[in-house]
């Protein structure tokens, strides 16, 4: 999962650095899917449906799944670690720690407790097995994230 702020643009992030491309899945696009299709008012309701299912369909296939999240909604992000949880799939946090300059001022708070909880290695509680905090400049050189399975032990 990686969280930020909306000036951190997590699904932009996602695209650029993640290498499997189909394991990135962004409620914003989702939900851009369904504009047109669905009514307005079901548009939230439809797309958090459809981004669950695909999320299961790929953890229950033993896939990667990226969510980047825009909020830092704790309900939203313990639904999908309890769906990884309960297939025995593996829990990653990264947070996007914005410029304190850039990030709105309703988000402030959430940010600033998120990154309190990472800081005091509390994201354990929440289930993620590792939590990772990016900010200033290694937001920027970062080049890849690549997911593969644990070398064997021959």
């Amino acid at each position: 999962m990686i969280v930020g702020a909306e000036a951190s643009e997590p699904a932009r992030f996602a695209e650029r650095v993640i290498e499997e491309r189909g394991a990135t899945l962004a409620p914003a696009r989702v939900r851009a899917l369904l504009t047109g299709r669905v009514a307005e008012s079901e548009i939230e309701a439809r797309a958090d449906e459809l981004l669950a299912g695909a999320v299961l369909k790929r953890l229950q296939a033993g896939q990667s799944v990226v969510l980047p999240l825009e909020g830092f909604d704790a309900e939203e992000r313990e639904r999908y670690v309890r769906l990884a949880h309960g297939l025995r799939r593996p829990r990653h946090l990264i947070l996007l720690d914005a410029s304190r300059d850039t990030v709105l001022d309703d988000e402030r708070p959430a940010v600033d407790e998120l990154r309190r909880s990472l800081d005091a290695g509390e994201l354990g509680l929440e289930g993620f097995q590792t939590a990772l905090r990016l900010g200033g400049n290694a937001l920027a050189e970062l080049k890849r994230i690549v997911f593969q399975p644990p070398p064997r032990d021959d």
